[in-house]
């Protein structure tokens, strides 16, 4: 049982929901990566899931998209992203996910790459190019290392499919919340709070709701549904500005009080 699996476990044990900020690493310069991470965890984030810049990011808005290619500007690679996690891992006690694409893992060397995570304390891999057909090339040697494989699942999945993909997992499953890539959202599909219900019947893991999360109204409503959120464009605007209030106010809203029973 990994750093994911136990953070979950516990949620559950104490009835609360999660909350999984997404960062870039490297956006405004690695030296930032720590203070960032030390923020979110005191803040009360589940979780942090960490961007790898990539030159050719088929699933990110422009907002992320262009904190990718600030922090490629500034020079960051994947593995100086794993020195500086490895570095700062010994103080940070949540789940550090990595969210990156095949080529980066590729180009690196799958072994090498899983190793060097391994070492660094990355508990898991959220990959969105790499099909459940295809995994066999990293899950196996992922999850023989601790590191779990963070499966997405669409709106336009059948119930069947979603099923079959959640029982890879251990961790969670990350339902994608609207047709599209990511960046903030003013409201969602009407069906969207059924969709994530029948997921979540159908799913042995907890289910974490993704994609266009931007106000304390949109996780107060997904939690109602699902087991969390993730919010990723949202916090990267909230850094770049120096709003850490509206980002402390934003996980808050996870929090039990907030759930309307």
């Amino acid at each position: 049982m990994n750093r994911i699996e136990k953070v979950f476990q516990n949620l559950k044990e104490s009835n609360e929901k999660a909350f999984v900020p997404y960062i870039m690493a490297g956006d405004g310069g690695l030296d930032t990566l720590a203070e960032k991470i030390t923020f979110l965890e005191n803040a009360g984030a589940t979780a942090i899931e960490i961007g790898i810049p990539f030159s050719d990011p088929v699933a990110d808005g422009p907002v992320i998209q262009q904190a990718g290619i600030r922090a490629l500007q500034s020079g960051t690679t994947l593995r100086e992203v794993l020195a500086k996690i490895r570095e700062i891992r010994p103080i940070v006690h949540i789940p550090l996910i990595f969210m990156t694409y095949m080529n980066p893992i590729m180009a690196y060397g799958i072994g090498n790459f899983i190793a060097d995570a391994s070492k660094s304390g990355v508990d898991g891999l959220i990959l969105p190019d790499l099909p459940a057909e295809e995994e066999g090339i990293i899950a196996t040697i992922a999850e023989r290392a601790g590191i779990e494989i963070v499966r997405l699942v669409t709106l336009t999945s059948p119930l069947e499919r979603i099923q079959e993909i959640a029982n890879k997992g251990k961790g969670f499953l990350y339902a994608v919340t609207v047709n599209g890539i990511t960046g903030a959202r003013k409201g969602f599909n009407e069906e969207l709070g059924k969709h994530l219900q029948n997921v979540k019947n159908v799913s042995p893991i907890p289910v974490l709701a993704g994609f266009g999360i931007s106000e304390p109204s949109h996780v107060e409503e997904m939690i109602q549904h699902c087991d969390g959120v993730i919010v990723g464009s949202k916090i990267i605007e909230l850094f770049e500005s120096g709003k850490l209030d509206e980002i402390e106010t934003l996980i808050a809203a996870s929090k039990p009080e907030s759930i309307k029973l």
